[in-house]
């Protein structure tokens, strides 16, 4: 692609099939601490693709507060559940070697639950803390643009030459703000359904792929 310098990669749904895993997380705390009686569905469509940062947010907007003992326990659920194991997205690392871009991560997970990820899933040689940016380095997370805008400040890139790989609504909406090119990867089981194609695509993202061998040929 002409002019593109930098590729911006979330890392749940996108390197790893991890948000699902997150979300159900969420929904259990959720359900336990609130007795709310929320479905999947109902988690994914509020918080999914979120920081915890923004998820407060948008939790309280819908009446429900959450405090510190909370969120302590979704992050002891995190911890668990990814040290059990997760799957790498098939092809995800000869593409992320043979990427002919600059490349970095902007997540909204935290860096330590981040790193651990990158070492379990034996990504240390694509992400180390010169390229790793995450949720708690910017006041708003995603939706917000503010996390990929730092994420091309850092690695020297202006918005229009970043190409954002995203999976999540919020993900794709930071990067159609912060004025990148916005890749929708929709092989994580959540997202793959005629339905969230047909969503992505009115919100103009045109560039929708289920398979990182199709992404392969554009950027490799």
């Amino acid at each position: 692609m002409k002019n593109i310098k930098l590729v911006i990669w979330d890392f749940d749904g996108v390197i790893a099939d991890t948000e699902k895993l997150y979300l159900d997380n969420r929904l259990k705390a959720l359900n336990d601490f609130y007795n709310l009686g929320w479905d999947f569905e109902t988690v994914k469509h509020h918080i999914g693709g979120m920081s915890n940062k923004s998820a407060t947010e948008v939790l309280h907007q819908h009446g429900v507060t959450t405090d510190s003992r909370f969120w302590l326990e979704v992050g002891k659920l995190d911890k668990k559940n990814i040290k059990s194991g997760f799957d790498l997205t098939p092809y995800i690392k000869k593409v992320l070697k043979k990427n002919k871009y600059e490349q970095c991560l902007a997540t909204g997970g935290d860096f330590s639950g981040t790193k651990t990820k990158i070492k379990l899933g034996g990504l240390d040689s694509f992400f180390s803390r010169k390229n790793i940016f995450t949720a708690e380095m910017v006041k708003k997370g995603k939706p917000a643009p503010d996390l990929f805008l730092l994420a091309a400040e850092k690695m020297g890139a202006h918005p229009e030459e970043c190409l954002v790989i995203e999976d999540s609504v919020p993900g794709l909406e930071a990067a159609i703000k912060a004025g990148m090119t916005p890749i929708a990867f929709v092989g994580a089981e959540i997202h793959n359904t005629p339905q969230y194609r047909e969503k992505i695509q009115n919100m103009g993202v045109h560039l929708i792929f289920d398979d990182m061998q199709e992404l392969y040929k554009i950027i490799c």
